[in-house]
């Protein structure tokens, strides 16, 4: 059984976190790379600017950007970094960070549920 846990990269980190892998595209503001304690960035992973903008983190779009983000995982540099956190997952907790205030409906947690499953 997988343990993929989600969190924001401004929170603290936790003893139980596992590998902390940032999924964002964009560094997070005003986050010192220090700060943050990250064991690896998958900024691949994340979504296309455009997807990403489209979203706007608007909670009625959520399943509709989960779908067109699932669809964009296809694509072969994306595939390769999700294969990557799938092989981080395999080896024991990993967390998934992101600097989305909403991180429940963020990339992290479509990439969560994915890994989880």
């Amino acid at each position: 059984m997988t343990d993929v846990r989600l969190r924001r990269v401004y929170d603290d980190p936790e003893p139980g976190d596992g590998a902390r892998v940032l999924v964002d595209r964009v560094w997070p503001r005003g986050l010192s790379k220090q700060d943050a304690r990250l064991d690896d960035w998958e900024k691949d992973v994340a979504p296309s600017t455009d997807l990403r903008k489209w979203y706007g983190h608007d909670p009625e779009r959520f399943e509709e950007f989960r779908r067109r983000y699932e669809a964009e995982l296809d694509d072969p540099s994306r595939a390769a970094a999700l294969d990557r956190l799938r092989s981080r997952a395999a080896e024991g907790t990993l967390t998934l960070l992101t600097a989305t205030k909403d991180a429940e409906r963020s990339q992290a947690a479509v990439l969560a549920g994915l890994l989880n499953a």
